[in-house]
């Protein structure tokens, strides 16, 4: 499973546990710079879309949703710690 995750520098812990919840693959776009809207490009193979509410550009936000929008890729926003991501992650069944 392939999941793309906006915001936060880098994903510390919560990438070996989404790792562990069967997420094979991450895309990571830090999404603090303006510059980095060029960038978003939602992986094919996407199963999700995680917004990090608290580590992300509100523009870059709004692209994403866009584009998660028109992919019909569920798009989830949580903060930036493991109990908020893993209570999202369940409301997804996983």
């Amino acid at each position: 499973m392939t999941a793309l995750v906006i915001g936060a520098d880098y994903l510390g812990a919560i990438e070996q546990k989404m790792r562990a919840r069967g997420i094979t693959e991450i895309a990571h776009i830090k999404g603090r710079n303006p510059g980095e809207i060029k960038k978003v490009n939602i992986p094919k193979a996407a199963a999700f879309v995680l917004v990090f509410t608290d580590y992300v550009n509100h523009n870059i936000a709004k692209v994403v949703k866009d584009h998660a929008k028109a992919r019909s890729v569920p798009l989830v926003y949580a903060k930036r710690s493991w109990s908020a991501v893993e209570h999202k992650l369940a409301g997804l069944g996983l």
